[in-house]
């Protein structure tokens, strides 16, 4: 019985220990990096959300479904996401768990100024004999190790002085520094995609909004504050593509005006805790253009014209009709569609507000093209003057309770990554003796890490104690 129970334990001992050692392996960690930077690059490849909307009518059901059943249009939201998330997780805690004893006692370690192990094999060049005698020599040995690192400690024997001191303990905790910035990151990425908010609002010129449309739920939330957009304005290169667009917004609070401000592209506007990105912008309904009527008899009138709108000409010749108003025709700036309907029949035509700068780039345009002529009903020639654009602005609405948790992360990540970077623990023994009546000077060094910089180091204090020393006789 007791046999029974002791093979028990220990098979149960083997199990954790198995267990931890999987999950403080650093191919572990190897391999969950690389399976996140392969979800990182799927999510790249496949439009996310909405998105994914319009690769339905291009993909087979079929493989859409799948994809979708796998989460693949909404990764950083998927189980697999926070799966992988999590067991890095435990992999950077159970591994700094692992080596933190070690990394304690080397910081809590204070080295034995006797220790005869760090002279053992000791090159000549850490050894020199200065013209001078063992107590000079010590006393300058002191002061340059008492300026220089911390820790210092000494031990005198007869004829013999032996110093040591260390510096860099720090240093040992460099690399959990970075392990806690990346959890941090973890833990920032899963609140924010947990208790985050995602939403989107329109709104015209003028309008004000104190809700947004939730992206997850499809519901709405109301603020606790409105948003105005006074203005939107956009600038068009010379062929009618949009250059620039931004919003001018105004927040309010309670009624009360807070903030005004200009949104535009990549530059959010935060309030109170809410992140504002410009998004998206498009006509609103109505547009209005400005419209000329050129008589044979040079007579012009001006009329203000809406798509659908119908008015008779103003020689009785027939009647003209708005079909559409495009902003952008063919990339070749503001143009209209209209309909001249008469006793011959019915004309259809574009009139282009850039017709002049159209004809010099195609100066047959008119016998390519007729429906291009703005002239095609006689004896009128149109001309558009100008289309009052209106439009309303698309704006996303975030709240990421996780972002300050990242932040906080990120100058952890920073601080680890100077103490790796730019320290390192050593320490330092510096034994003074006599040697056939003549004082021996040796440095020794002990370093994990950085034995060029260790070395280095060693050679510079030599130079330095000889050359106080010299500068002492």
């Amino acid at each position: 019985m007791a046999y029974t129970s002791f093979s028990g334990e220990n098979l149960l001992t083997k199990k954790k220990s198995a267990i931890w050692s999987f999950f403080s392996s650093v191919w572990l960690a190897i391999a969950l990096l690389l399976l996140i930077a392969l979800i990182a690059m799927i999510g790249t490849l496949f439009p996310h959300r909405e998105a994914a909307a319009e690769l339905a009518v291009r993909m087979p059901q079929g493989l859409f479904s799948f994809l979708q059943k796998m989460q693949v249009f909404d990764l950083y939201h998927s189980v697999w996401f926070f799966v992988l998330m999590g067991l890095l997780a435990c992999n950077l805690v159970i591994c700094s768990l692992d080596r933190l004893p070690t990394a304690l006692r080397r910081f809590r370690a204070k080295p034995d100024p006797r220790d005869p192990v760090p002279f053992k094999n000791l090159p000549e060049e850490n050894i020199f004999y200065p013209e001078s005698d063992v107590k000079k020599a010590a006393e300058a040995a002191i002061h340059l190790l008492k300026k220089k690192y911390h820790s210092f400690q000494q031990a005198d024997e007869p004829g013999s002085v032996h110093l040591c001191a260390q510096k860099g303990r720090f240093a040992h905790f460099g690399v959990y520094m970075v392990h806690l910035s990346v959890l941090g990151f973890i833990c920032g990425a899963v609140i924010g995609s947990v208790l985050g908010i995602e939403g989107a609002v329109k709104m015209l010129e003028g309008e004000m909004v104190s809700s947004i449309d939730l992206r997850n739920s499809g519901g709405t939330m109301p603020l606790h504050f409105s948003v105005r957009c006074d203005k939107f304005t956009i600038k068009r290169y010379e062929n009618g593509a949009p250059k620039i667009f931004q919003s001018d917004l105004t927040f309010f609070i309670n009624g009360r005006e807070v903030r005004s401000t200009k949104l535009f592209v990549n530059h959010p506007v935060e309030f109170e805790g809410f992140s504002f990105y410009q998004a998206s912008y498009g006509p609103a309904p109505g547009k209005k253009a400005t419209l000329a009527l050129l008589r044979a008899d040079g007579r012009r009138d001006i009329v203000n014209v809406l798509a659908g709108y119908t008015f008779k000409l103003p020689g009785k010749e027939g009647t003209f009709q708005v079909l559409r108003v495009e902003d952008n025709m063919m990339q070749m700036g503001p143009a209209i569609k209209v309909a001249v309907r008469s006793e011959k029949g019915t004309v259809t035509f574009w009139v282009f507000r850039e017709i002049d700068r159209i004809r010099k780039m195609i100066p047959d345009v008119f016998e390519q093209v007729p429906v291009f002529n703005p002239g095609l009903f006689r004896p009128y020639t149109f001309s558009l003057l100008g289309i009052e654009e209106k439009y309303y602005t698309g704006l996303l609405v975030n709240r990421d309770p996780g972002a300050p948790v990242v932040a906080l992360s990120a100058v952890f990540l920073i601080c680890g990554l100077m103490i790796i970077l730019f320290s390192y623990a050593r320490q330092i023994w510096i034994r003074i003796d006599q040697v056939n009546g003549r004082v021996r000077i040796g440095i020794a060094g002990r370093s994990i890490r950085n034995q060029v910089g260790l070395k280095r180091e060693m050679r510079h204090l030599l130079a330095q104690l000889e050359n106080n020393l010299e500068n002492s006789k």
